[in-house]
């Protein structure tokens, strides 16, 4: 029987702007990715999100960035890998010590946007992600795509993969760059079927219409498209009815 954990980005707001509804959004996941003020989020965002976190019951993740709030942690840099890891290593204690005085923790990290996607073909940059976290707490699991570079030198780390269920995904097992036409699956219909695809038979149907095996144990739903919740609601059932148990992986 597949095991499979829900994952969705949250505290994505800042200080009066809101994005997605992340009270409903933890009522349906059971993972929270949640932003660590770098691309997006604040204290007390991230205190808001901790706080109903721990109420339900779901697993906290620290969504760590680049340090680009102007551009949503979605613009490529440069950084150099003692600073990256710094900074990696500063976004992942303040969160952790905000989830603490909420009776939680961080339990997982997951890098978010430009990161995310520089270290699965960054072996430096994907290096600084994993030494932040090995000299914070070697226990924590590193989420990351299948193919990622991180798998290559988390020496020491556990690494755990994941699938986009409302992401196109290249021939070779990447994600298509938002900057491409299509890049987000928006047929709600399709990104259900595509779930239960991933979670049950492990594969997905590339964008030039080739098969893709991707074995994950996490499926992330995006907490920022229109219908978030409902879609991740509709994905949630369709895993259950599927036969999918629904745990977390950390």
């Amino acid at each position: 029987m597949a095991v499979i954990d829900i994952n969705a980005d949250l505290g994505e707001g800042f200080g009066i702007w809101e994005l997605g509804d992340d009270l409903a959004l933890l009522d349906v996941i059971t993972s929270a990715n949640v932003a660590c003020g770098f691309h997006a989020g604040d204290p007390l965002i991230m205190r808001r999100v901790c706080a109903a976190a721990v109420e339900r019951g779901v697993t906290i993740g620290a969504q760590v960035s680049y340090r680009d709030l102007a551009g949503f942690g979605r613009r490529e840099m440069d950084v150099a890998a003692p600073e990256l890891t710094a900074e990696v290593l500063y976004q992942l204690a303040a969160l952790d010590g905000i989830a603490r005085t909420e009776g939680g923790r961080v339990a997982y990290v997951k890098p978010h946007g430009a990161l995310y996607n520089r270290i699965s073909r960054d072996g430096v940059q994907a290096a600084a992600v994993a030494d932040a976290v090995r000299a914070y707490d070697a226990t924590l699991p590193l989420l990351t795509l299948p193919g990622s570079a991180v798998h290559e030198v988390a020496e020491g780390l556990t690494v755990v993969a994941e699938c986009f269920a409302d992401r196109a995904y290249t021939p070779s097992g990447g994600l298509v760059s938002r900057r491409e036409p299509g890049a987000v699956v928006h047929d709600a219909d399709e990104v259900v079927r595509r779930a239960v695809r991933m979670a049950v038979d492990g594969t997905v149907v590339a964008a030039d219409g080739t098969e893709v095996s991707l074995r994950a144990r996490s499926i992330c739903v995006h907490g920022d498209t229109l219908g978030a919740v409902a879609l991740a609601q509709a994905v949630r059932s369709a895993l259950s009815g599927a036969g999918v148990t629904l745990e977390p992986f950390a």
